[in-house]
């Protein structure tokens, strides 16, 4: 009831700050100047009738797509005032969003979120981003400078059938503007509280005829995290990274995209090891401080034929290098993929997609006392390949879309992951949708081959004890069950819900051996989850806009022994977000965001409410000054708590950061 209280006062604060700024605001009106970005903002019309790539890797209208997708603009990350991709994806419904610590966070959708989540699939432009390492994603090294993002379109629930395996709960697709869309100058630098420091500044020029290209640096220097006791914990970082893109249209029928990137940095850390973590069932821990290093960078290559408006092609090939280097553990991986699709139609209902890929990866692993994995070193092969049917049963009314993916994997071989959805669009402002679908996640790299110790946390005693990989664990199964349904009520006020039901087979164990120390892992658990998510806009006048997102979130796993992780509590139950966004004279913005996050029994974390604050101002139409608060209605409250190899527990901390944006 008292979080209740809380969020209802947060709620009346906006409120009256948005009437107590109106009231002063439009007493002086004048003639409103609309910046570039600003004349390019969605109304939420548009934003229905805006075309997806992700949910069939065609281009489609979000209003009619089989799934649920939510696409998180440009707009939505400038006005939120973010300064990284995690904390744009809280403004989606059924994502789940916990920040550890100053450099790491804790990211999945439709439960089972864990510093390692490894159920969610992530891409930037096409290439994957998600470590085999663990299945999961280093979201400290995934960066970009955020004023050169078009979108990140978000799939809660499985993507398998076209994406292929770990796309379990969901898929994040982050895609960048093309180069034409970014010519001129951009700086931008600010500084605050938390993040000590941001720039970044891109320039992008003309190279020939229908030939564009932009390059981009940025740099950020971000402050430690505080303890629960209002300690240092010692976990600031730095890092700069660098790149470029290049959109040659050579003509109608032919395009050619070059991107690239890298970047390096250094992350400070304090790590809790065993004393002696050769000996299980020794007592006792340390502390561990780590001045970490992170390197990588990547180049992608496509080329997409155009036939006709129905009929076309894509090529694309990646190569991918990262390198971490800590003092529990070290990873160098090289990465190279290719991929192919192909989309032609036949006769006038059927709309054929197929493709085929294939994907090497090879690490080199520095082990040490606390991590190792045996062999040290190991090369993985993925193949894959995939075919899609969209059949128009009744034309611009009734779609059904059936296909699978077929995967070669060197850890569990062949994997099939068919689905099946259903659209009925009844009339252009209302689309009702289902799908039936099946998606795996396959071993990590970990998972087969790790030796792990760790000290126990409470109420397990602080002894080291060790887990070990298993040579023959399997992939992880999924049934989902999907009902979505999305209605334009009125030119101003639309609604979007999803309903879904989860059943899981083969889930990660921890099994006993015959040590009371040593663990090995397994697939001896089964679950369900189910919920509900509910995302209704409404603008409310040209320059007032409000939108909302609220999930429910019900997880069941049938554990096997004490130290198998409790899901049901690793993820909020309840999660809601009011946001308002307010264009005003003077060239004034005013947005604010308030978020209620359930509590997370197995991790001891009380719910919490936070409230985020937006002021812009243009004093010309190429110039952005703003100032933003985040966090602002506590000194500091936890979100998550490290997972595997401890690190200390800290906790997020009430920021106000300034920045300046010129275009010219």
């Amino acid at each position: 009831m008292k979080r209740c209280h809380v969020v209802v006062r947060a709620i009346r604060l906006i409120t009256v700050q948005t009437i107590l700024i109106c009231s002063q605001v439009f007493a002086q009106e004048q003639e409103r100047v609309l910046s570039p970005v600003e004349a390019k903002e969605f109304t939420l019309d548009q934003l229905m009738n805006a075309r997806i790539y992700s949910v069939s890797k065609r281009a489609e209208k979000l209003s009619t797509a089989a799934s649920a997708i939510t696409v998180i603009t440009e707009e939505d990350i400038r006005r939120s005032g973010v300064n990284n991709i995690p904390d744009a994806l809280r403004l989606v419904p059924g994502v789940q969003v916990g920040r550890v610590d100053a450099e790491t966070w804790a990211i999945t959708a439709r439960g089972f979120n864990s510093v390692f989540a490894n159920k969610l699939l992530v891409l930037q432009d096409g290439r994957s981003i998600y470590t085999p390492l663990f299945s999961g994603v280093f979201w400290d090294e995934k960066d970009t400078l955020l004023e050169d993002l078009d979108r990140i379109e978000v799939i809660r629930g499985p993507g398998a059938t076209l994406w292929g395996a770990n796309a379990v709960n969901g898929v994040i697709n982050i895609i960048t503007k093309p180069a034409n869309e970014t010519q001129g100058w951009l700086a931008s630098a600010g500084g605050g509280s938390e993040e000590r420091a941001i720039a970044g500044a891109r320039y992008g020029g003309k190279l020939a005829d229908n030939a564009y290209y932009r390059v981009y640096g940025k740099y950020a220097n971000h402050d430690p995290s505080e303890t629960p006791s209002g300690g240092d914990a010692h976990d600031s970082w730095q890092m700069g990274r660098g790149g470029f893109r290049a959109d040659w249209k050579a003509s109608d029928q032919n395009t050619f995209t070059f991107e690239g990137e890298g970047y390096g940095g250094r992350e400070h850390q304090t790590f809790i090891v065993p004393t002696t973590p050769t000996v299980p069932g020794t007592p006792g821990g340390r502390f561990l401080p780590d001045n970490k290093t992170v390197a990588g960078g990547s180049i992608l290559g496509r080329w997409t034929h155009t036939f006709s408006e129905e009929s076309d092609f894509r090529l694309q090939s990646y190569y991918d290098e990262t390198r971490r280097d800590s003092a529990v553990f070290r990873e160098n991986r090289d990465t190279a993929d290719i991929d192919f699709q192909h989309r032609f139609p036949v006769g006038d209902r059927n709309d054929i997609l197929w493709g085929a890929g294939y994907r090497l990866s090879h690490d080199d692993i520095g082990n040490t006392p606390i991590v190792a994995l045996n062999p040290d070193e190991r090369t993985t092969h993925l193949f894959n390949t995939f075919v899609q049917d969209e059949i128009a049963l009744v034309r611009d009314k009734l779609h059904l879309t059936l296909g699978t993916k077929i995967e070669y994997n060197s850890y569990t071989h062949f994997e099939l992951q068919p689905g099946g959805r259903l659209a009925w669009t009844p009339n252009e402002g209302q689309t009702l949708w289902g799908s039936i679908s099946r998606a795996v996640r396959t071993p990590s790299r970990a998972e087969h081959n790790i030796v792990l110790h760790q000290v126990g946390n409470p109420p397990a005693p602080p002894i080291n004890f060790e887990f070990d990989g298993d040579a023959e664990f399997e992939s992880e199964k999924l049934m989902a069950y999907e009902l979505g349904y999305r209605w334009k009520i009125h030119r101003r006020l639309t609604t979007d819900l999803a309903l879904f039901y989860n059943e899981y087979e083969d889930l990660r164990s921890i099994d006993p051996t015959a040590s009371p120390v040593v663990f090995r892992l397994g697939n001896k658990r089964t679950g369900e989850a189910y919920g509900v998510e509910f995302a209704p806009a409404w603008q409310v006048v040209d320059w007032w806009r409000l939108q909302a997102a609220y999930s429910y979130l019900q997880i069941q796993v049938h554990h096997d022994t004490a130290l198998d992780p409790n899901e049901e509590g690793h993820s909020p139950h309840h999660q809601f977000t009011l946001r308002s966004v307010l264009d005003l004279p003077g060239n004034l913005q005013f947005d604010s965001v308030v978020r209620y996050v359930d509590s997370l029994p197995a991790l001891n974390i009380g719910s919490y409410v936070a409230l985020d604050l937006r002021l812009a101002w243009w004093p010309t139409k190429n110039l952005e000054i703003a100032l933003i608060g985040r966090d602002l209605l506590d000194n500091r409250h936890p979100e998550f708590t490290p997972s595997n190899v401890a690190t200390l527990t800290t906790e997020v901390e009430r920021s106000v950061f300034g920045k300046i944006t010129w275009r010219f």
